[in-house]
């Protein structure tokens, strides 16, 4: 006989767990490969979408450093149109005849020499884009990282539901054995009650597990550009294989191929472009300006006054308090930071590649250690079960035993799923899959 407050204490969990059970099985919900997900977000992502701009942005000054090696040309032309009688201030009179004008011209200015600055700048634009090509390669391989591991993350919820499932299917067995027992007499009223709560226990982690399934596919919706939860389609095969590189190739690839790296080398490239750039205040400037002008009284191109010019100017800038100087210190120092952080990126990229093959082997390892647990927890169970059904030994026991079952299942589903995690991770130091 179940107690009223028994009922009050695990009635509304039962019946929480219940509607959210029907809740996720009457929903249709879209189901995605992890090809399809990866595309699909590098089409959404807002940060991906920013990075792509400053590549372009990035592009269009490179252009513009190309530019200044090109004269800038400007053409005008006017009209003026006035009254057969006018007041001519000059005479204090009106006078009276046309005095329409109509003009053009086409001027052209070209900076000869500029203490070398067209060329630091040409070459600090085409560092800036080979590093935005580089962070844009970097942020690339961050939404993969990203939608991997939300992928990933919805597969493992959805085995842990299977492993609540597999809990509470455990719990109803042991309490029927031990009501079954209760009622011949074998079994204490205590084991009854244990055996209950460890039920309850169970139902109340497999609710947990369901709504970290669906915050899990809500979340993968999202990454996804999906306006609810999206269902992930496990992969054929999640087992470790073989890399195919070997570790020493891995490390030469990253120091070459690695997003991160290749944008530090190109950042520090810029900086020292800027410095050559800086530099160039220190000598004189040279430009060319030409110009070819019409005017006439009618609007006709006969006759009329033409004329032209050429002018070939110079300049140096003798003092202009201290800013050359201080132009020139900041571009130094930007220069020597972007070296540190050069040197810095190399070792890091090192350091991330060694951590992540460290990362890959445990979790290998790891995987077979948590499959032999498994076994060894069914067989465990097994054999508790059996000694309790002669009576010799207590149910503490099998419950024990069944919580060490529940987290060997739960061990080998984050180890399967932690390689490959760690897996796409290196991925994304290097810059290439592997």
């Amino acid at each position: 006989m179940v107690s009223k407050s028994t009922v009050m204490t695990f009635g509304p969990t039962l019946l929480a767990s219940a509607l959210g059970m029907g809740a996720v099985a009457q929903e249709q919900v879209e189901a995605i490969y992890l090809e399809q997900a990866v595309e699909r977000a590098l089409l959404h992502n807002p940060q991906l979408a920013q990075t792509r701009a400053g590549v372009i942005n990035a592009g269009n000054t490179r252009r513009r450093a190309w530019g200044s090696f090109l004269p800038n040309i400007s053409v005008s032309s006017g009209a003026s149109l006035n009254s057969q009688s006018r007041f001519d201030p000059n005479t204090q009179r009106v006078v009276e005849g046309s005095n329409d004008s109509y003009n053009a011209g086409i001027s052209a200015n070209y900076q000869i020499f500029q203490g070398g600055r067209k060329y630091s700048e040409l070459s600090r634009a085409g560092a800036a884009r080979l590093e935005a090509e580089a962070r844009l390669l970097t942020q690339r391989y961050s939404v993969v990282l990203q939608t991997t591991t939300l992928f990933v993350n919805a597969l493992r919820q959805g085995d842990l539901v299977q492993v609540a499932e597999a809990s509470v299917a455990r719990a109803e067995e042991s309490l029927e054995i031990t009501r079954a027992r209760l009622e011949a007499g074998s079994a204490t009223r205590s084991d009854t009650l244990r055996t209950r709560l460890e039920l309850a226990n169970a139902r109340q982690s497999h609710l947990q597990s369901r709504n970290q399934l669906r915050a899990a596919r809500f979340a993968l919706g999202r990454q996804v550009g999906a306006n609810g939860p999206v269902r992930p389609l496990a992969p054929d095969n999640l087992d470790p294989a073989p890399l195919a590189l070997s570790e020493e190739e891995i490390l030469a690839l990253a120091e070459t191929a690695s997003p991160n790296l290749r944008a530090a080398e190109a950042a520090a490239a810029a900086a020292s472009s800027s410095l050559g750039s800086a530099r160039s205040a220190y000598l004189p400037s040279l430009s060319a300006t030409s110009s070819y002008s019409w005017a006439n009284q009618e609007p006709s191109l006969e006759d009329g006054n033409r004329s032209w010019s050429f002018r070939l100017s110079g300049s140096y800038q003798i003092f202009d308090g201290f800013q050359r100087d201080q132009s020139v210190s900041q571009a130094a120092e930007s220069r020597r930071v972007a070296r540190l952080t050069e040197e810095d990126a190399r070792r890091g990229v090192r350091q991330d590649v060694d951590a992540a093959l460290r990362t890959l082997e445990t979790q290998e390892l790891a995987i077979g250690i948590a499959e032999e647990a498994l076994v060894v927890a069914e067989e465990d169970l097994r054999l508790v079960r059996v000694r309790y059904g002669a009576e010799e030994a207590p149910i503490l026991d099998v419950i024990t035993s069944q919580i060490a079952l529940d987290q060997a299942q739960v061990n080998l589903v984050s180890a399967r799923y932690d390689y490959v995690l760690a897996k796409a991770e290196l991925e994304s130091i290097i810059g290439r899959e592997l």
